[in-house]
């Protein structure tokens, strides 16, 4: 098998949640790779940083709040119009809310499902709607959790598991819909393991207790992931990575 990522140089890749952590490796990674990048955020400054740290022209930032299907909508508009279709779509937004579910807050648990599902079908819809319309074979990954095929065995995971199993449902019904139109489009879900990032030791939301803890179990980098990325782009047309499961050595889950 030839891995390349020479079909993908100069076409538009989308990456929601790219202010930090998964995204921002993805973004980066992919304008390496010679791609015009627009990265999805709330936090948008991060994204131009990000731009300027890069020295490049080809990430562009555009502010949007993934739990918003107008924000969503509005963005895709605005790529389809200033940069041309969307060939890549990486939906990495997504959120997590230390909690026990026999206390937490309705207002948390909709959160959590408007950006980690809801905001993933709205920006899916989009893209897979601008590459039909203009005949594109476009790829689009979802980013996952091992989370959304084993439920850990840990307290407090509040609706985390149930959101990334949503993903791992989504992502199999998405694929025989498109099997069904016999579309060209690759749909993959990638599911990490541990990531060090603001959702584990970096997240202020958790005691220190919590965040020492994280330290003492191995995790993937964000850099890590953003490789899975490219590795199921730089596949062959004919070749689809369904499912891609990474785990940092030592972990038990």
């Amino acid at each position: 098998m030839v891995l390349s990522m020479d079909r993908w140089v100069g076409k538009v890749a989308v990456v929601t949640g790219a202010s930090s952590g998964i995204g921002a490796a993805i973004a980066e990674a992919l304008v390496q790779q010679d791609l015009i990048v627009v990265g999805i955020a709330r936090r948008v400054h991060l994204i131009e940083e990000l731009s300027k740290k890069l020295s490049t022209t080809k990430l562009y930032a555009l502010q949007a709040d993934l739990s918003r299907e107008e924000d969503i909508v509005k963005a895709f508009k605005w790529v389809g119009e200033n940069l041309g279709p969307v060939h890549i779509l990486v939906n990495s937004a997504g959120i997590f809310d230390l909690g026990l579910l026999s206390e937490s807050k309705t207002e948390a648990w909709k959160n959590l499902f408007d950006i980690n599902v809801l905001g993933l079908c709205i920006a899916t819809r989009e893209a897979v709607t601008m590459m039909k319309a203009n005949d594109i074979q476009g790829h689009i990954i979802h980013m996952n959790s091992v989370s959304g095929h084993k439920v850990p065995q840990s307290a407090k995971m509040n609706v985390y598991p149930a959101t990334k199993h949503a993903v791992t449902a989504l992502t199999r019904t998405l694929r025989q819909e498109l099997n069904q139109m016999q579309s060209k489009i690759k749909v993959t879900s990638i599911s990490p393991g541990m990531v060090s990032t603001e959702m584990t030791v970096f997240n202020k939301n958790f005691s220190e207790g919590v965040r020492k803890s994280l330290e003492t179990i191995s995790m993937l980098k964000s850099e890590d992931v953003a490789d899975c990325v490219v590795y199921a782009l730089s596949t062959p047309e004919h070749l689809q990575v369904d499912e891609l499961i990474v785990k940092p050595m030592g972990e038990s889950f």
